[in-house]
This record gives structure tokens, C-alpha cells and sequence, in this order.
């Protein structure tokens, strides 16, 4: 069946899912991350004990949402349209946990319908609340039940210039490094099947520019420490090539800041962001 719009509220049988140290190391690696950040990067060295990037939460969160029971769409033509994180408590090493997804929102753009799912994460060690996702999809050709549209607003960056500014080049290998977390997606990295997908070679995993970014934001505005980084929202805008350069460009007010991330050619890459710290 087309997509259901009385999906809404649906949540999904929970999901069960472990991490280790390397699983974390490898991330950091497949987001940059390098011989400057070895607290995220190794486990072994001297007087540094390991932590996790709070991005990882895309990795191990996001579980038990209810894709099968929202109706049917071209997994083809689905498109990750935004994604968002909050941390309710650092991030571990290595761990397990269990994840329950909700149907949060069905909105009808006529030529497309927008999803949205959330998903809470529970830390099953201490049995708290570890962390929650929002992931937004944008299904085309799935619209055009006379549906509500959704919001539409949109934020305005500050008339001024960025409060903090981080340029991250990527390596053009570095699709090859981040699949290994767990998208083994063939569009970034089989030239042939990019090419059917209208793309003159691979893509940049969207969410490895998302870890990039949250890179960038954990660094300047968090002094680097995980335990500050609470939230992080933000829309996909164009695809990266393996090998453009990222600038991340923050204004900051008070314990929020509003983000981007741009290329090489000055293009938005990530917009509309929202970044909350303390």
C-alpha cells in the first residue's frame, strides 16, 4: 500500500544493539578524526582514556523505528532529508543498548511525503536514557493525498560574520572508511551504480559530513568534551564528493548556536542547523 497517513503516533518492536572500542575508534577514523584527537581516535595512549564522538549516536541509535508499518515507496527515491541527535548522557566506550522508534510526523509536499521518526535509547548496563535520534525522509512520488504540508519555516543565519570557522579538507577515500561503520551503500563507492543514480562518481555518505560537522562543533564550543555536546539538528542540502573541502561556519548566543557547513565552492552542504551545549 501507498504511504499511510494515520501512521502517525506507530512505534516499533525495540532493538537491541552493542557496541565495542573499536567500533567507536573506527567512526572517529571514518569522520576525520586523526593524530590530533587521540582521546576519540585510540585507547592506548598514555594517561588518555578513550572517548566517543557524539555523533556515533546515528550509529548505534535510531533503532526500532516503525519503517513497515508507515506503507510502502521507492526505497529509490527516498532521500535523507534531515537528522538530529540529543545526548542525555555521554556516550560509552563500548556498551549496549535497546532503542524504541515512533512515527512522529507524515506531511504531504504533493510530489513527495515527508517522514519523520524518533527514537529513544536506553543504556541496558545502568538502565537509563542514553540518547534520542530524529531522522527525517523525503519520499518522492509519495505525495498528493491532500495531506498537511508541515512546517515551513526556515532559519536566518546571522547578518554577521561566523563567530567560529573550521575547515576539514576529506580525503577522497573517505566513503571507503566510513561504509566500514556500518552503510555499505554501493553509491558511494561503485562508480557504475553512482552513475545510474545520476551522479558522475560517489557520494559522501550525508552522514559522514554530519560527523564532520559534529566534529567541528564538539571542538569549538565544547572545549572537546563530549559531556557538553546535548544536541545537534540539522538539513541535508547537496551531496559531497570524497575529497571536497568542508568549512563549518557557527554563531554563537549564549548555549545554542545556529551552523552550516559549506564546500569548497562555497555551496551549503548542511543548513539550517541547531546546536545546543553547555
Amino acid at each position: 500500500m501507498p504511504i499511510n497517513p494515520e501512521a502517525v503516533g506507530v512505534k516499533g518492536e525495540p532493538r537491541t544493539r552493542s557496541w565495542t572500542s573499536k567500533d567507536a575508534l573506527l567512526y572517529a577514523v571514518g569522520v576525520g578524526a586523526g593524530t590530533d584527537e587521540l582521546p576519540f581516535t585510540t585507547e592506548n595512549t598514555k594517561e588518555t582514556a578513550q572517548r566517543v564522538l557524539p555523533t556515533f549516536a546515528v550509529i548505534i541509535g535510531g533503532g526500532g523505528s516503525p519503517m513497515d508499518k508507515v506503507g510502502s515507496f521507492n526505497p529509490a527515491l527516498m532521500v535523507h532529508g534531515e537528522q538530529g541527535i540529543e545526548l542525555l548522557d555521554e556516550i560509552p566506550p563500548d556498551g549496549e543498548l535497546e532503542s524504541v522508534g515512533e512515527c512522529t510526523a507524515i506531511w504531504d509536499k504533493g510530489n513527495a511525503a515527508v517522514l519523520e521518526f524518533e527514537s529513544t535509547s536506553t543504556n541496558k548496563a545502568t538502565g537509563k536514557p542514553l540518547l534520542k535520534t530524529r531522522t527525517m525522509l523525503f519520499c518522492r512520488g509519495e505525495g498528493g493525498w491532500g495531506g498537511d504540508r508541515g512546517p515551513s519555516e526556515k532559519l536566518e543565519f546571522p547578518n554577521r560574520a561566523p563567530d567560529h570557522e573550521v575547515v576539514y579538507p576529506t580525503r577522497e577515500d573517505q566513503a571507503l572508511t566510513y561504509r566500514l561503520s556500518g552503510d555499505r551503500n554501493p553509491l558511494h563507492s561503485d562508480p557504475s551504480f553512482a552513475q545510474m543514480g545520476g551522479f558522475e562518481k560517489p557520494i559522501l555518505h550525508g552522514l559522514c559530513t554530519w560527523g564532520f560537522t559534529g566534529r567541528a562543533l564538539l571542538h569549538s564550543l565544547c572545549n572537546s568534551d563530549p559531556s557538553r555536546f546535548k544536541a545537534m539538528n540539522s538539513r541535508f542540502s547537496k551531496p559531497v564528493i570524497p575529497g571536497d573541502t568542508l568549512t563549518i561556519q557557527m554563531w554563537v548566543d549564549g548555549n545554542e548556536a545556529v551552523f552550516k557547513t559549506i564546500n569548497q565552492d562555497g555551496d551549503t552542504v548542511i543548513d539550517q542547523g541547531v546546536f545546543n551545549f553547555t
